[in-house]
């Protein structure tokens, strides 16, 4: 019988750096972006009780690994659970489940990162960050080990929670000065990299105050009707998703394209790549310096499977979790 490693959140904690986290989703869409098999989010919601159940999926080959990320919200118990069961994409044994949610940000974060390191430009030096969450540090965070940061400004409404943020990532990333401002105009003005990472569902800032050559990422939101940048961004920007099924008009969750389509801002036809395709190089990221770039990240299954796919190796070497069986079919039936 498979033997199944069960990694809770303290044994994953620790085993891996935000640049290993950055690494190993790079590599996991430039898998994608060479033809390895990814879908988008599916959703079941419920009404009584309210609630939903969200799960996406991804094979990576070279990196031997393939799972599902699965994770339930609501249901009166008003919190959100994560797991994410692992399996060998050569021989489709189990390897291991994990409590999912301790690995999310670094994950999303990652995945961020790989858009800015795409994207951006590589003398990008001045960071905004909308919203002041634990998703918008870890963008912070893995996006500083993409590029040289010099300044970052964060804005979120609440000004105690924007001047915390930026007391902590001003001693943590110690080379970069950090403030906090009032306004997200203030935060976007000159800035060579904008991150948005808020519960949004309208327009976050105007995007006549993006600089030429700024590169944005998007990644609070995953619904046709809503977004965290307006029609101007996505028009002046070369529009790149995680996943070009996100960008669907009538299936896709990629409201911020949807809407700009839907108010004639940009037609059906702007979507430019997917990441994994730049990443890969088979479609051309950023073409100048003064292009403005848009990279879309409303969650996949790549970022998970491939960190995953790291977190296990690791915690298999250092012999970390605990392990069960479990039984084939061949056998059970």
């Amino acid at each position: 019988m498979p033997e199944v490693r069960v990694l809770g959140s303290d044994d994953v904690a620790g085993l891996a750096s935000y640049a290993d986290y950055v690494d190993a989703v790079r590599e996991g869409y430039r898998q994608v972006g060479e033809g390895a098999p990814a879908k988008p989010r599916t959703s079941l919601t419920s009404a009584d009780p309210p609630g939903f159940l969200t799960a996406y999926m991804a094979i990576l080959p070279e990196t031997g690994a393939m799972g599902t990320y699965t994770y339930a919200a609501g249901f009166g118990a008003e919190d959100a659970h994560f797991l994410l069961p692992l399996f060998d994409a050569d021989s489709g044994e189990p390897l291991a489940l994990f409590d999912g949610a301790s690995m999310n940000p670094y994950k999303t974060g990652a995945a961020g990162a790989v858009g800015v390191d795409a994207l951006a430009r590589e003398d990008a030096a001045e960071l905004a960050v909308i919203g002041s969450g634990s998703q918008a540090r870890a963008q912070v965070a893995a996006t500083a080990t993409v590029r040289d940061l010099d300044r970052v400004r964060v804005y979120s409404p609440t000004p105690e929670s924007r001047a915390s943020f930026a007391a902590e990532f001003d001693d943590r990333l110690r080379t970069a000065a950090v403030s906090a401002v009032d306004s997200p105009a203030a935060a976007v003005a000159d800035a060579d990299i904008v991150i948005t990472a808020t519960r949004a569902t309208e327009p976050v800032f105007d995007g006549d105050d993006l600089a030429e050559g700024a590169h944005v990422t998007a990644m609070g939101q995953y619904s046709p009707d809503a977004r965290e940048v307006d029609g101007t961004t996505v028009a002046r920007a070369k529009y790149v998703p995680d996943l070009r099924a996100r960008a669907d008009l009538e299936t896709g969750d990629a409201g911020a394209y949807i809407q700009a389509v839907r108010e004639g801002a940009v037609d059906a036809d702007h979507l430019h790549a997917e990441l994994g395709e730049v990443v890969a190089g088979t479609e051309p990221g950023r073409t100048s310096s003064t292009e403005v770039t848009l990279f879309d990240s409303g969650g996949t299954g790549i970022e998970t499977v491939a960190a995953a796919g790291m977190l296990y190796e690791r915690a298999r070497e250092q012999d970390l979790g605990e392990t069960i069986s479990v039984t084939p079919a061949s056998e059970a039936f």
